[in-house]
Parts: structure tokens; sequence; C-alpha cells
């Protein structure tokens, strides 16, 4: 796969966000803002090439997100014991893609509200874990910077996620990575999506989206 050189992306310093909710809207403002900033002087062809090293191109990785943080939100509302919701969002297939990066920042917002308002009891299917509204932000956040990640590499941007938006992620998802290592660098080795000192790239990988006693969801 060719890539852009890589441009270094000053990151953001806002406060760290307050609660959940707050770390969603966040996470998404970040993530389109890095992302309109890589697509500014770039063609759209760009956005046909494999995003990092997934499969799907920069394009379609852009509908996955959209697709998991809407889902995330309808998971729960309609809190399916079994199964995945039959609502599936995705992105308007001829917009621009500045105008793509307003539905991550609308389905964002979306999710926002849904965990806002569920009660602690709420609990809903995931395949990782039947979880909570604490856990599907989790969620939200892994995909969002993850994925914008995989994409930034294909712009040519040398940006890594904040670590205030990875690090309550990787307490609630991944409750046995290692300690000691930054939240963002943790963050992408336990997605596989880098190596950490001592510990090669996962070759597989899964969160826990059950709620713990005694955890943060």
């Amino acid at each position: 796969m060719t890539t852009a050189p890589a441009v270094p992306v000053a990151p953001t310093m806002p406060a760290a966000p307050a609660s959940w909710p707050d770390l969603l809207v966040a996470a998404a403002a970040e993530c389109t803002a890095v992302l309109e900033r890589g697509t500014a002087d770039r063609g759209d062809e760009v956005w046909s090439r494999a995003a990092g090293d997934l499969d799907w191109s920069c394009r379609a990785t852009l509908d996955h997100i959209a697709l998991g943080v809407v889902g995330y939100a309808g998971l729960l509302i309609a809190r399916p014991t079994d199964r995945y919701i039959s609502l599936f969002a995705s992105l308007d297939a001829q917009a621009p893609v500045p105008v793509r990066l307003e539905g991550i920042r609308i389905a964002a917002t979306l999710l926002a509200g849904t965990v806002r308002e569920a009660a602690p009891d709420v609990r809903a299917w995931h395949p990782w874990g039947h979880s909570d509204g604490a856990g599907f932000a989790a969620m939200g956040v892994v995909e969002m910077t993850m994925h914008s990640h995989d994409i930034a590499r294909t712009l040519g941007l040398d940006w890594t996620p904040p670590d205030h938006l990875c690090a309550p992620a990787v307490e609630r998802l991944f409750p046995d990575a290692p300690a000691g290592h930054g939240a963002a660098a943790t963050l992408l080795w336990a997605t596989g999506r880098a190596a950490l000192p001592g510990l090669g790239r996962r070759g597989g990988w899964q969160w826990h989206g059950e709620v713990r006693e005694g955890g943060t969801g």
C-alpha cells in the first residue's frame, strides 16, 4: 500500500472530559478535525486506498465508524439480549469527505445523548460482552480513535489519539492491558495496531464489554 509522506499533526489539548458523553463528543471533534486537516490538500483518490492495515478503504472505514457508533446507541435503546439491532446507519456516498465527517460528529452526539439517558442498570447485547452505557461509550471512543488512526496513516498524518481520550476506554474495555505505558500506545497495542516494548503486535484481539464488579462501567 502506498501512503503519503507523514505530516505531523499537533494534538489538540482540551480539558479532560468530565463524563462518558463528553468523552464521545470530544473524541468525535478531535478525530474529525484531524481528518479534515488531512483532507484539505489531498484529492479524493486517497480515500479509495486501504485505511492503514485494514482491508477497507478509507471511505468504507468512515462508514464503519458511523454504523458502529449509531449501532451502539440503538443497542442501548432497544436492549436486545441475543442479537444486533435492525437499524443500520450509513453516510451519504455522494457527499464530499468534510460533509461525511459531519456524520461522524452526529453519530457521536446521538450515542452521547443515549448514554446520558441510560439508567445504570441498562444492559444490551454485544458479541464481546453484554454491556452498559459506559461500555458502549467506550466502544464508540475506540471505533473513532482507532479507525481515525488507520485513516490518518494512509493520509500521511503522524497523529496519535490523545491519552486523555484513550485512557478511559483502555480501563473500561481492556482490563488485562499491561501497565506502565501511555494510554494511546496501550490502546494501539490492545487493538492489534502496534507493539509495546517487550510485547509484540497482537495478531488477534477483542475488548471485554461486560460490566465488571467494582469496575468503571
